[in-house]
């Protein structure tokens, strides 16, 4: 896999700015929302910091961020490190599962975020694709079906992108169990573990203690700030020396006032942050599935995330589809078929704008 494939967002962002009309972007997961306050306060402490903090931070990240992570997930600290957001996170994880474990194939959800399964080419694996059913849950027993010896990781993300589906405690902790049977890892992306509009919906892989488990995450989604680029991923101590030097070879390290802001956020920024930021986007969803049942729309209601899958009758999800809709609509999305086969009828909205609700009054106009 070595010619670029530059990724499809990047080219209906260009497309929907150069329309010859208005056109409300819902294309990417750009938070649209404030950072937290501290973040700032943060930022200007570390412009007048002395210049020897502006020097190479440690490879695995700054410790005290360090620290604090593990202590808010229960781990040891010597399992935790920061990585240039969750994307690296799991190219880590990927990666290092190849390497130390004995399959070639990882397994994949569709539909399925598609830097996993680009990914997973670009590291000379076979991907291996298990259906979620039509509101993106995932059965275990098909995951259990699907693994065998070839297995070296089985991915996941919940909150689901794009179905907006979350996984359980029951489903983790059977995901688990396969991983440990087939002597694989569980990669969990647990990016949008902020946004969950189910009450206990959401656990985390974390709370099963599994020596084939790893958590991804980062802080890109729940503070507003993807240029950051501060993730990080809880590994068994048993793979951190490879994630040390396979991170250390790629990046070095993270940057460090990124880091410095990220920590004085994670201290100082009360839990209403997140809860008001979560019931705004609650509100979207409800709001843009109700223009939605205007429209005659299929669609599944996220119990998590910030995305919003639909299906208009003889309108199917393709590049082509999508490019009309922002010439005709002034709606951009993306295509259901850039995110595998089985919704490649749909079209999916990231409502990470305060456009959302003029957005689903003309789709309800266009398709009505």
């Amino acid at each position: 896999m070595d010619d670029y494939e530059r990724p499809l967002f990047f080219h209906l962002m260009e497309y929907a700015d150069s329309a010859d009309r208005d056109v409300v972007d819902m294309v990417s997961g750009n938070p649209d929302w404030e950072a937290p306050e501290a973040l700032r306060a943060g930022l200007k402490e570390y412009a007048d910091a002395s210049v020897d903090e502006f020097q190479y931070p440690p490879s695995e990240g700054l410790l005290e961020l360090r620290e604090e992570i593990a202590a808010r997930r229960g781990v040891d600290v010597d399992r935790v490190i920061i990585t240039n957001g969750a994307g690296e996170a799991n190219y880590l994880a990927m990666a290092c599962a190849l390497k130390a474990l004995d399959g070639d194939e990882i397994l994949l959800t569709d539909p399925v975020y598609p830097y996993y399964h680009k990914r997973t080419e670009m590291l000379d694996a076979t991907p291996r694709f298990v259906a979620c059913d039509g509101e993106g849950n995932l059965d275990p027993e098909d995951v259990r079906a699907a693994a065998s010896d070839d297995t070296a990781a089985i991915v996941v993300n919940s909150p689901n992108n794009p179905t907006g589906a979350v996984y359980g405690g029951d489903v983790k902790e059977e995901l688990v169990s396969i991983a440990e049977d087939h002597n694989a890892l569980l990669v969990s992306d647990e990016v949008y573990d902020h946004f969950v509009y189910d009450e206990g919906a959401f656990e985390s892989a974390l709370a099963f203690d599994s020596e084939q488990a790893v958590v991804t995450n980062a802080f890109s989604k729940s503070m507003a700030i993807t240029g950051f680029r501060v993730g990080y991923a809880v590994f068994p101590e048993w793979l951190m020396d490879a994630v040390r030097t396979r991170h250390m070879l790629v990046n070095v390290a993270g940057s460090r006032p990124a880091q410095y802001a990220v920590l004085k956020a994670l201290r100082e920024t009360p839990a209403g942050y997140y809860e008001k930021n979560r019931e705004m986007l609650d509100g979207r969803i409800g709001d843009f599935c109700a223009a939605l049942d205007e429209a005659d729309a299929q669609y599944t209601r996220p119990r998590g995330s910030f995305y919003v899958m639909a299906r208009f009758e003889g309108f199917p999800g393709t590049l082509a589809n999508t490019e009309r809709l922002i010439d005709e609509a002034g709606v951009a999305g993306m295509p259901g078929d850039a995110f595998g086969d089985s919704r490649d009828d749909w079209l999916r909205f990231a409502l990470v704008t305060p456009r959302a609700d003029e957005a689903a009054e003309r789709l309800a106009e266009y398709f009505s």
